[in-house]
């Protein structure tokens, strides 16, 4: 991950109970995978604002209260620049999540996550998040999106 720009992103998600919501992506980037919400940090903003911008354009959610739980690196051959994404939990939201033209809403038993139709770093990095830790984690990926490289450090803060 040497001699790339970073590019700054979000991935935000709600846990209710043993359920965590994940959504469909419809189009763009990720398309036919689940994950969280979120997405790229603009110019005039900071992560947290970006966190709660993203998830109110995928979700209609307005978020009250967030915790950064992780930041992953991802890099491929295929990116140009690293991505480094900020995960945070969402601790209070208001309304009920909607579809919208980027993302169709689904919540899943936390024992029954989608695995095999989301992107293949989850299944590494994902157990940890719900089981609350904190950590930075990097990963490298082949052409095929297929994990070649990867690496999970829990930390006391971020």
């Amino acid at each position: 991950m040497k001699n790339k720009q970073i590019k700054l992103l979000t991935l935000c998600f709600i846990q209710k109970e043993n359920k965590i919501l994940l959504a469909m992506k419809k189009r763009g980037f990720g398309a036919g995978r689940y994950n969280g919400y979120g997405g790229k940090v603009e110019a005039n903003e900071n992560i947290k604002e970006a966190a709660k911008r993203e998830m109110l354009e995928e979700s209609t959610l307005k978020i009250k209260k967030l915790e950064k739980k992780a930041i992953l690196k991802f890099d491929s051959e295929k990116f140009e620049k690293i991505q480094e994404v900020h995960v945070f939990e969402i601790k209070e939201y208001e309304g009920e999540p909607k579809e919208t033209e980027e993302m169709k809403p689904k919540w899943f038993d936390i024992n029954k996550i989608p695995y095999k139709e989301m992107w293949p770093d989850d299944e590494y990095w994902l157990p940890k998040y719900l089981e609350g830790k904190k950590f930075k984690a990097s990963f490298k990926f082949d052409k095929n999106d297929k994990v070649i490289e990867h690496e999970i450090k829990e930390v006391k803060k971020l």
